[in-house]
Protein backbone atom coordinates (compact mmCIF):
# COMPACT_ATOMS: atom_id res chain seq x y z
CA UNK A 1 0.00 0.00 0.00
CA UNK A 2 1.35 3.35 -1.04
CA UNK A 3 0.90 6.23 1.53
CA UNK A 4 0.38 9.67 0.48
CA UNK A 5 3.35 11.98 0.14
CA UNK A 6 1.58 14.36 2.59
CA UNK A 7 0.50 11.96 5.00
CA UNK A 8 4.47 11.10 4.98
CA UNK A 9 5.70 15.01 4.58
CA UNK A 10 3.09 15.15 8.12
CA UNK A 11 4.39 12.66 9.56
CA UNK A 12 7.82 13.35 9.67
CA UNK A 13 7.04 17.21 10.04
CA UNK A 14 9.21 17.81 12.85
CA UNK A 15 12.44 16.69 10.83
CA UNK A 16 11.80 19.55 8.02
CA UNK A 17 11.11 22.06 10.44
CA UNK A 18 14.19 21.02 12.18
CA UNK A 19 16.56 21.39 9.38
CA UNK A 20 17.10 17.71 10.51
CA UNK A 21 15.45 16.10 7.10
CA UNK A 22 18.77 14.88 5.87
CA UNK A 23 17.02 11.29 5.47
CA UNK A 24 14.41 13.01 3.41
CA UNK A 25 14.14 14.96 0.21
CA UNK A 26 11.04 16.69 -1.00
CA UNK A 27 11.75 17.09 -4.82
CA UNK A 28 10.56 20.11 -6.64
CA UNK A 29 6.62 20.42 -8.14
CA UNK A 30 8.35 19.82 -11.85
CA UNK A 31 7.51 16.42 -12.39
CA UNK A 32 4.36 15.51 -13.92
CA UNK A 33 2.34 12.14 -13.67
CA UNK A 34 1.98 10.05 -17.00
CA UNK A 35 1.74 6.77 -16.06
CA UNK A 36 -1.86 4.65 -15.51
CA UNK A 37 -0.79 4.80 -11.93
CA UNK A 38 -0.98 7.94 -9.84
CA UNK A 39 0.76 6.66 -6.81
CA UNK A 40 3.76 4.67 -6.60
CA UNK A 41 6.94 3.12 -4.42
CA UNK A 42 9.59 1.61 -3.88
CA UNK A 43 13.18 1.45 -3.59
CA UNK A 44 15.41 3.70 -6.21
CA UNK A 45 17.35 1.44 -9.27
CA UNK A 46 19.36 4.63 -10.96
CA UNK A 47 20.54 5.10 -13.81
CA UNK A 48 22.32 8.46 -15.54
CA UNK A 49 21.93 8.44 -19.40
CA UNK A 50 21.55 11.65 -21.04
CA UNK A 51 19.87 11.78 -24.53
CA UNK A 52 20.57 7.61 -24.48
CA UNK A 53 17.34 5.39 -23.06
CA UNK A 54 19.82 2.11 -23.99
CA UNK A 55 20.30 1.51 -20.41
CA UNK A 56 16.73 2.44 -19.89
CA UNK A 57 15.83 -0.37 -21.80
CA UNK A 58 18.32 -2.47 -20.43
CA UNK A 59 16.77 -2.42 -16.78
CA UNK A 60 12.67 -2.45 -17.48
CA UNK A 61 13.79 -5.87 -19.70
CA UNK A 62 15.11 -6.99 -15.98
CA UNK A 63 12.99 -7.83 -13.47
CA UNK A 64 11.75 -5.15 -11.26
CA UNK A 65 10.84 -6.81 -8.09
CA UNK A 66 8.54 -3.78 -6.99
CA UNK A 67 11.54 -1.15 -7.71
CA UNK A 68 11.44 2.41 -8.92
CA UNK A 69 13.81 3.23 -12.15
CA UNK A 70 15.06 6.65 -11.36
CA UNK A 71 16.33 8.02 -14.68
CA UNK A 72 18.77 10.92 -14.45
CA UNK A 73 18.43 12.50 -17.94
CA UNK A 74 20.37 15.81 -17.15
CA UNK A 75 17.21 17.24 -16.97
CA UNK A 76 16.90 17.42 -20.91
CA UNK A 77 13.83 17.44 -22.97
CA UNK A 78 14.88 17.57 -26.04
CA UNK A 79 14.22 13.23 -26.53
CA UNK A 80 12.31 11.21 -24.90
CA UNK A 81 13.70 8.85 -22.76
CA UNK A 82 10.87 6.45 -21.95
CA UNK A 83 7.88 5.45 -24.11
CA UNK A 84 5.38 3.18 -24.86
CA UNK A 85 6.83 -0.03 -25.68
CA UNK A 86 9.43 0.92 -22.52
CA UNK A 87 6.62 1.27 -20.01
CA UNK A 88 4.85 -1.49 -21.01
CA UNK A 89 7.46 -3.65 -20.53
CA UNK A 90 8.28 -2.33 -17.55
CA UNK A 91 4.91 -2.83 -16.06
CA UNK A 92 5.13 -6.57 -17.22
CA UNK A 93 8.29 -7.01 -15.40
CA UNK A 94 7.29 -5.68 -12.11
CA UNK A 95 8.48 -2.03 -11.69
CA UNK A 96 6.82 -0.50 -9.46
CA UNK A 97 7.37 3.34 -11.61
CA UNK A 98 9.63 5.38 -13.41
CA UNK A 99 10.63 8.89 -12.41
CA UNK A 100 12.46 10.41 -15.48
CA UNK A 101 14.65 14.07 -14.70
CA UNK A 102 14.19 14.80 -18.84
CA UNK A 103 10.99 13.81 -21.17
CA UNK A 104 9.29 10.73 -21.99
CA UNK A 105 6.76 10.20 -25.14
CA UNK A 106 3.58 8.30 -26.89
CA UNK A 107 1.48 9.56 -23.71
CA UNK A 108 -1.46 7.43 -24.46
CA UNK A 109 0.43 4.37 -24.44
CA UNK A 110 1.86 5.61 -21.22
CA UNK A 111 -1.46 6.17 -19.74
CA UNK A 112 -2.69 2.80 -20.39
CA UNK A 113 0.43 1.14 -18.81
CA UNK A 114 -0.48 0.20 -15.63
CA UNK A 115 3.27 1.89 -13.91
CA UNK A 116 3.51 5.15 -12.21
CA UNK A 117 6.02 7.55 -14.36
CA UNK A 118 6.75 10.88 -13.49
CA UNK A 119 8.38 13.04 -15.47
CA UNK A 120 9.77 16.69 -16.41
CA UNK A 121 8.08 17.06 -19.95
CA UNK A 122 6.93 15.48 -23.12
CA UNK A 123 8.66 15.06 -26.23
CA UNK A 124 7.81 13.16 -29.08
CA UNK A 125 11.53 12.56 -30.28
CA UNK A 126 13.56 9.36 -29.34
CA UNK A 127 16.43 9.17 -28.47
CA UNK A 128 19.72 7.81 -30.17
CA UNK A 129 20.83 4.15 -29.34
CA UNK A 130 24.70 4.49 -28.43
CA UNK A 131 24.28 2.88 -25.32
CA UNK A 132 26.22 4.81 -23.05
CA UNK A 133 25.21 5.57 -19.40
CA UNK A 134 25.59 4.18 -16.03
CA UNK A 135 23.68 2.50 -13.70
CA UNK A 136 23.53 1.50 -10.24
CA UNK A 137 25.34 5.17 -9.38
CA UNK A 138 24.24 8.04 -7.07
CA UNK A 139 22.77 10.75 -8.85
CA UNK A 140 21.57 13.96 -8.67
CA UNK A 141 17.97 14.70 -9.88
CA UNK A 142 16.64 18.44 -9.32
CA UNK A 143 19.32 19.58 -7.20
CA UNK A 144 18.93 16.45 -4.53
CA UNK A 145 20.69 13.52 -3.96
CA UNK A 146 19.22 9.87 -5.02
CA UNK A 147 21.32 6.89 -4.21
CA UNK A 148 20.74 3.33 -5.27
CA UNK A 149 18.40 1.82 -2.50
CA UNK A 150 16.83 4.84 -1.53
CA UNK A 151 12.88 4.58 -1.20
CA UNK A 152 11.02 6.53 -3.77
CA UNK A 153 7.74 7.75 -2.52
CA UNK A 154 5.25 9.61 -5.43
CA UNK A 155 1.79 10.69 -5.79
CA UNK A 156 -0.32 13.54 -7.72
CA UNK A 157 0.93 15.93 -4.38
CA UNK A 158 4.65 15.21 -5.17
CA UNK A 159 7.57 13.28 -4.92
CA UNK A 160 9.59 12.28 -1.49
CA UNK A 161 13.13 10.30 -1.43
CA UNK A 162 13.95 8.62 1.79
CA UNK A 163 17.06 6.81 3.16
CA UNK A 164 14.91 4.47 4.38
CA UNK A 165 11.71 2.73 4.48
CA UNK A 166 8.61 4.77 5.56
CA UNK A 167 5.85 3.01 5.02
Amino acid sequence: MTIPVCDLCDAHEAEFISGNAKQLRLLPDVYKSYGGKMSFHGQAHTLRCPEDNSRVREAVAQPGAGKVLVVDGGGMTRRALVGGNLAVTAAKNGWAGILVHGAVRDIAELRAASLGIKALALCPLRTDKRGLGDAGIPIMISGHLVQPGDWVHADEDGVLISSVALH
